[in-house]
């Protein structure tokens, strides 16, 4: 992948270097660094989240994995063909994507998982570049409303054009489809929000496609 897709030094947002400052004085043993995009460069269904959780991703160093939103997401990967295990347990447990990447909108935590607007607009250049690197007529799977905005962003679209809404499905003028989902948080979960079959039919909507596809 293109180093300007990501930089594990980067400092461009002081709230969240400072933050993540704090976090690794008092968790030392956390990656608690900007968090990576995880599984194959080349694939043609990106997934984008929000941000890492704190005791997630920004802990283990790959997203979703060590908090509750990855417990649904891997094993709905792995029943679609897209993960090698249902469940990512560490950064080098040996799991594998095929054919799937999974990134964020905001590479750091934040504070109470919720990024500030200008957060969002400061790492959405590195979102612009791994989107910019896709292959054509990839698949982009945004998990909530603010990765779904982040996207448009990154492609110079107008939210307001292309609205945010659970399995809506949207051909993008620049080859791509983006797809939506509820994201996969414990609070969406938990109250029902989003359940097991509604984040499958989102992925069967992926499969399907992405099978209609040359390879």
């Amino acid at each position: 992948m293109h180093s300007a897709c990501f930089n594990i030094r980067c400092k461009r947002c002081p709230r969240l270097a400072g933050y993540l400052a704090s976090v690794r004085a008092d968790y030392p043993d956390y990656h608690a660094r900007p968090v990576p995009p995880f599984g194959d460069p080349r694939a043609r269904l990106l997934i984008v989240g929000l941000a890492p959780g704190l005791h997630g991703a920004n802990a283990s160093g790959r997203p979703f994995t060590g908090d509750h939103a990855g417990l649904l997401l891997y094993r709905t990967l792995h029943k679609f063909g897209f993960a090698s295990a249902p469940q990512s347990h560490s950064a080098d447990d040996g799991l594998r994507l095929t054919d799937c990447r999974i990134t964020n909108a905001v590479k750091c935590v934040p504070p109470a998982n919720k990024p500030m607007q200008d957060e969002i607009k400061n790492c959405n250049g590195y979102l612009r570049v791994e989107l910019l690197g896709m292959p054509a007529n990839a698949l982009i799977l945004a998990l909530g409303q603010i990765a779904h905005a982040a996207v448009l962003k990154a492609y110079g679209m107008k939210a307001k054009t292309f609205r945010f809404q659970h399995a809506a499905r949207y051909a993008l003028d620049t080859g791509v489809t983006l797809l939506d989902s509820y994201h996969c948080s414990r609070y969406n979960t938990q109250t029902k929000r989003l359940t097991p079959a509604m984040f499958e039919t989102v992925f069967a909507m992926a499969r399907k496609q992405l099978d209609r596809m040359p390879a």
